[in-house]
């Protein structure tokens, strides 16, 4: 095992935590920063299997009640949807979906600190767009949690309530775009070795994200992580057209 490997798992490891923390999930500090020291496809490929565990920590942390007719909602088109994104990356050149991901983060960086999503309405058709549009994402960019994010918190759901339904949706999302990558050779046999290192780390980042989150106040934390996603994206975005 390299080193490029034990800084993805310090990396996953503060990703988890911070997922955790501000409710966007991991996926979204997280594929940018470990792409910076790893092949975009392989970050892909391990994110995917690494979230599965995750989600799964979350669930059992965070277990006091899913909101099942928004889990359906929501989370059936993003399963559906994932799995077309997760298609079109051995389609589309790996350096435009490294770009698109950068540009798109940062339009949601720049989208969630206007607060504009907090205009998103309760509507059962705002639940299928957030449904698709997070899915898609996922599958092609590594993350769709911000969209996610936004269109639940329009519902008001507890904080815990908020979490769990959240991994929920995710859990399936996640295992279906796992298979795909896996299929396209994202996630090879010799990183099977990984997955007891990410079992951990997801259930580790996801215990210390919940004792955390007990002491800080979210709507200020939110903006620190989207400064620090932004200034990542702003940089590959640079580095993109540098090379």
């Amino acid at each position: 095992m390299n080193q490029g490997f034990y800084l993805f798992f310090l990396l996953a490891l503060l990703a988890e935590i911070v997922g955790t923390i501000s409710g966007f999930g991991s996926s979204i500090l997280f594929v940018p920063l470990a792409s910076l020291f790893i092949d975009f496809k392989l970050v892909l490929g391990i994110t995917a299997v690494f979230h599965v565990f995750s989600n799964l920590s979350k669930i059992f942390l965070f277990q006091k009640g899913i909101h099942q007719n928004i889990a359906l909602k929501l989370g059936i088109p993003a399963v559906l949807f994932v799995i077309l994104g997760a298609y079109l990356t051995s389609v589309i050149p790996l350096k435009e979906i490294e770009l698109s991901m950068n540009l798109i983060i940062l339009g949601l960086t720049v989208f969630l600190i206007s607060g504009a999503g907090k205009k998103i309405k309760q509507t059962n058709f705002n639940l299928y767009t957030g449904g698709i549009i997070s899915g898609f994402l996922a599958g092609l960019i590594g993350t769709g949690g911000a969209i996610r994010g936004i269109t639940l918190a329009a519902f008001g759901l507890e904080k815990d309530m908020f979490i769990a339904t959240s991994a929920l949706i995710d859990l399936g999302v996640d295992s279906s775009r796992a298979v795909v990558y896996i299929m396209q050779g994202y996630f090879t046999s010799e990183h099977i070795i990984l997955i007891p290192f990410l079992i951990v780390i997801a259930v580790l980042g996801s215990y210390l994200g919940k004792k955390v989150l007990a002491f800080i106040p979210e709507k200020y934390f939110h903006y620190v992580v989207l400064g620090v996603i932004g200034t990542i994206s702003i940089l590959q975005t640079i580095q993109y057209f540098r090379a």
